[in-house]
């Protein structure tokens, strides 16, 4: 196998070292749409597997049907694949109509990628420096922040696996002259062409001209948006120090609900306050654009008997008893009428709310659950008929959680509220009433 060169470093040694971590790894998956990047990506891989004890290698490619000549495109990636020995994996998707095709496109193919990757397996997609460059400018075009700016990451999770960019130090330039050495073939995609995608508008339009005048211009916003990216690895590590103090204990952690105190949050600066929110939100919603963090300080500040939320593009931040509250999913749906309950000995399912279950000696029935109306009383020892608002004000239950709470009546008598310290036990204490919400990875939360 004769060698490319890049920089006085064999190309093949380089993209081993930058792998190094991920040899233990059960498959290497290849993200190979046939172009030229991701066909010198998978070659050299494949001339690696000759010498070297790597993990099994396979690729994918994934067909979006956006234009008749792609048809021809996954028959090209398996002659590419079986002249190579690898296995290859063709996934058709539907590109979801949009404001961006580029971004429906890109969402569909990520979860291809998604899906298809195994626990501990890694992808790898070709990327390279001059793409990373790309990033850097089309997102400053778009006012990104610094988490933005910081560009791709070499390594980031996908799904159970991990995606990897092993050559965003290489240039395009550099996988060029490798694939004529090694007489390689590729796809040349015609949309790669229209100016109209925002990418080859830079592309074909501003980088040359950039590099006309600055012929290093790739190589210095590659290292700004390396700068970037430790700039952000500091704001993270800055949030977490801050989430760990506003991660107190909640007396309602049983509901499953992420929460954070909001005195801590609120005694740092406003910067601090976003960064520690931004990083935790990242995990459950699409960010909001700066023009919209003043809901935020909306929230922060409304009056402690206020109800204030702020809506998100995946699910709503609430504030009750001194804590901010993430609720999405099951919680922002209304709950359905619970049937009676025939067996009282067994759990009683709750449709979308979880499971009902009595511990101890079963009290005699008919019983039945219900979820609030208004105007339920409820009568208790030593303290006669007392109003469940009431009850419940005292308690500190989330506003956000009392709809949803089950109530166990026998007829028209109000027995007990599960999981409420005093309210949820007979008055002798034979009998208590639990619930048990959902446990599944979203479960109401």
């Amino acid at each position: 196998m004769s060698q490319f060169k890049s920089g006085g470093t064999d190309l093949s040694t380089s993209l081993l070292q930058r792998l190094a971590l991920w040899r233990n790894a059960p498959t290497w998956r290849i993200a190979f749409s046939g172009g030229l990047d991701s066909t010198v990506l998978l070659h050299l891989l494949a001339q690696l597997a000759k010498t070297e004890s790597l993990p099994m290698l396979t690729a994918i490619h994934v067909h979006h049907g956006l234009q008749a000549v792609a048809d021809a495109w996954p028959e090209h990636c398996q002659s590419v694949c079986d002249a190579l020995g690898v296995p290859l994996q063709v996934v058709r998707v539907q590109v979801r109509p949009g404001a961006s095709l580029e971004r429906a496109a890109r969402d569909a193919r990520y979860d291809a990628f998604k899906a298809t990757t195994g626990p501990s397996e890694v992808l790898l997609t070709a990327q390279h420096r001059d793409d990373q460059a790309e990033t850097l400018l089309f997102r400053l075009m778009r006012g990104a922040g610094v988490r933005g700016l910081s560009g791709m990451p070499s390594v980031r999770p996908l799904g159970r696996g991990r995606l990897l960019r092993p050559l965003l130090d290489v240039t395009r330039a550099e996988l060029e002259a490798y694939a004529t050495e090694h007489q390689l073939s590729w796809i040349e995609d015609p949309s790669n062409q229209d100016r109209q995608f925002s990418r080859n508008y830079l592309r074909h339009q501003v980088f040359p001209v950039l590099t006309e005048r600055w012929p290093q211009a790739v190589a210095t916003m590659a290292r700004s948006a390396s700068h970037l990216s430790e700039a952000q690895a500091l704001l993270d590590e800055l949030a977490q120090i801050d989430l760990a103090q506003a991660g107190a204990i909640s007396d309602f952690d049983w509901l499953g609900v992420p929460s954070l105190e909001l005195a801590s949050l609120a005694k740092l600066s406003t910067a601090r306050q976003r960064n520690a929110l931004s990083h935790w939100l990242t995990a459950r919603t699409r960010l909001p654009d700066s023009d919209h963090w003043a809901s935020w300080e909306d929230l922060r500040d409304a009056a402690d008997d206020a109800r204030p939320i702020w809506r998100l593009a995946d699910g709503e931040l609430h504030r009750a008893g001194g804590r901010v509250w993430w609720l999405s999913g099951g919680w922002l749906q209304a709950v359905e009428p619970v049937p009676g309950w025939p067996d009282p000995a067994t759990p009683l399912p709750l449709p979308g709310n979880g499971q009902l279950r009595l511990s101890g000696t079963i009290p005699e029935g008919p019983l039945q659950v219900r979820y609030r109306q208004g105007g339920e009383v409820m009568q208790l020892p030593g303290r006669g008929h007392r109003d469940l608002k009431r009850l419940l004000n005292e308690s500190g239950l989330p506003l956000f959680a009392r709809g949803r709470l089950p109530l166990l009546y026998r007829g028209e008598q109000l027995l007990a509220v599960a999981n409420l310290p005093g309210l949820d036990t007979s008055a002798d204490e034979c009998w208590r009433l639990h619930w048990q919400l959902p446990t599944s990875d979203q479960g109401l939360s």
